[in-house]
């Protein structure tokens, strides 16, 4: 089974973002501001990826990432880990996921994919199951 849905990766607008503060048109300070609760979920709920920071080049990054969806309640908009986010698709409708790549030394943080987990909605208006009615009653029970 398929976990993952409707998945976007932003590596290319890393690379383009990257390749601008390398030139200097975008200053270090503009992409290195991360939220001190993003850097917290980082060390906590985080998992340490292979890659170095872009930027300082001192440690590597760490991956983060976060759960939004109508269905979680006060879940919605928290720090997740994997092991966390298997249990979230097993007990929730669709959720989005984001994943943020963030570094605890200089604060360099940015989007590297999103994605769609949970249990699929069905479409409205669409019949039910066969087994679904097996327990439902009629009129005239």
């Amino acid at each position: 089974m398929r976990l993952q849905r409707q998945v976007v990766d932003y590596a290319l607008r890393r690379r383009s973002l990257l390749a601008e503060v390398y030139s200097g048109r975008t200053g270090v300070t503009e992409v290195c501001d991360a939220n001190p609760y993003l850097l917290r979920a980082a060390k906590y709920h985080g998992k340490q990826s292979s890659v170095m920071c872009p930027i300082c080049r001192k440690e590597p990054l760490t991956l983060v990432s976060w759960v939004f969806g109508d269905h979680l309640g006060p879940v919605s908009g928290s720090a997740r880990t994997a092991e966390e986010l298997v249990l979230l698709a097993t007990r929730y409708e669709e959720f989005a996921v984001h994943v943020v790549e963030v570094c605890r030394t200089c604060s360099w943080n940015h989007l590297v994919k999103s994605y769609l987990l949970g249990l699929p909605q069905s479409p409205k208006g669409a019949p039910r199951t066969r087994a679904a009615r097996k327990g439902a009653r009629t009129a005239s029970e």
